[in-house]
């Protein structure tokens, strides 16, 4: 028994460890992860079923109707009761007599029909599929939209954990130069050529980076908890990403990312759906002032006393054509918005293409002005630890204080962080030129 309850107590703990086992994935497996099971995609996906179902139900008002009908009544009505006992085939001639006529009595009767109806001409039908087709077609559009902004809040995110890591690695490397400044201050303290006062600031300056680095552990954790919420992580599973920043490819050049945008821009071409969509409404509405045409056909069995019961059967079969001729302008009213609501979207359109051109040349800006900055924060790094190292010799022989020493470590601290940054916002202003461009998870799952 100890042994099995020993067996199972490490079944059960290497359960738990390959459970725990962190998943590591790249930055494009989490973009298009993102882009295809996180939950507001599902939902998308539902809505542009719905969205082509409804076409199906559009086009099936060209189809025919075929319905059942079980029904019973009961009537003292003279009017009623006659037509009951003629349906029934049970009308005699004792039921022509004046008081037979007046007082028939109660009558009941079970009436089971078949009625077919198929519309011959109805001008309302085409207008209203094409309503239901280009809502579908803007369905899609939203999805694929969708589709790119989740792909590019995974990618975003993922950079936030790669800076952030490489921020606590850089706080980890300053943690050990302060460490090896304090080691250095008690060495001349306790060689009478220090201070007391030099070892207290440098152990106030490895406390303030100690700090730092627990912000910046806690913030990794939080960053790494979006990105495993965005791509549907379980509970209990854990998220690694790669430890050096992302390089996005170069895009093309500027005038042939304008043309591509204006071709791909998801959120564009569904609001040229939504004007083809008010373009139908605009039929659809001016159709109304024409007549429908339909054929009907009923075969129907009547019984006195049982349902679904034939004392007697009849058929009726004909055509209808409706034509409204007034309708308190009601039409004339639906026409007048539909028109405005076609004039709206064409506004919209315009503005769109507008907004499309700005941001694709505004990303290029930023993208420009993210690789000066990279170069010079590049600079400045190297700039910053020469001067450290200089001055750190010149502590050594007593040619420096404590407090020019810290200065220069934390200025290159700082330098290290902002050359992170701008890493990461070279990174992120190269993916923005493909997510201003439309074709951002195109380009990513190359």
């Amino acid at each position: 028994m100890i042994r099995i309850f020993s067996s199972m107590l490490l079944l059960l703990c290497w359960t738990g460890i390959a459970a725990a086992e962190p998943v590591r994935l790249s930055i494009k497996e989490a973009v298009i992860i993102a882009a295809g099971t996180s939950n507001i995609v599902k939902a998308e996906k539902f809505r542009l079923a719905a969205a082509q179902s409804g076409v199906d139900l559009a086009g099936s008002q060209y189809l025919p109707r075929l319905g059942f009908e079980e029904a019973f009544a009961a009537s003292n009505s003279p009017t009623q009761t006659f037509m009951m006992k003629l349906d029934e085939g049970r009308f005699a001639v004792n039921d022509l007599q004046i008081a037979n006529l007046n007082n028939p009595g109660t009558q009941h009767d079970f009436r089971t029909a078949l009625v077919f109806t198929q519309p011959l001409f109805n001008p309302a039908i085409a207008p209203s599929r094409e309503i239901a087709v280009k809502q579908a077609e803007s369905q899609s559009m939203s999805l694929e939209t969708t589709r790119q902004e989740m792909a590019f809040a995974a990618f975003r995110l993922y950079l936030d954990i790669q800076k952030t890591q490489a921020r606590v690695r850089a706080e980890e490397t300053a943690l050990g130069e302060s460490r090896e400044n304090l080691r250095l201050a008690k060495v001349r303290t306790e060689n009478g050529v220090g201070l007391k006062s030099d070892e207290l600031r440098a152990r106030t300056h490895q406390a303030s980076i100690e700090q730092n680095l627990i912000t910046g552990k806690n913030t990794l954790s939080l960053a790494r908890m979006q990105l495993e919420k965005l791509l549907g992580f379980k509970d209990g599973e854990n998220l690694e990403v790669d430890d050096a920043i992302s390089v996005v490819p170069p895009p093309p050049g500027q005038n042939d990312l304008v043309t591509i945008a204006l071709e791909n821009r998801s959120d564009l071409l569904q609001m040229k759906s939504e004007e083809e969509k008010a373009n139908a409404g605009v039929r659809l509405a001016r159709n109304s002032y024409l007549p429908s045409v339909g054929a009907f056909a009923s075969y129907q069995l009547n019984s006195k006393d049982t349902p679904f019961g034939a004392d007697n059967n009849s058929w009726v079969a004909g055509a209808t054509l409706k034509w409204q001729i007034f309708d308190g302008f009601a039409r004339s009213s639906e026409y007048r918005r539909a028109v405005a609501n076609r004039s709206a979207s064409s506004e919209y359109i315009e503005n769109q293409i507008k907004e499309v051109v700005y941001s694709v040349k505004e990303s290029l800006l930023k993208q420009d002005e993210a690789r000066k900055r990279l170069e010079v924060a590049k600079n400045t790094v190297q700039d910053a630890e020469e001067t450290v190292r200089l001055i750190s010799r010149r502590y050594e022989n007593s040619l420096a204080t404590i407090y020019e020493l810290l200065d220069a470590q934390t200025v290159l601290n700082q330098a290290r962080a902002g050359l992170i940054d701008n890493e990461t916002n070279f990174a992120l202003a190269s993916g923005q030129i493909y997510h201003a461009a439309g074709i951002f998870l195109k380009e990513m799952s190359k």
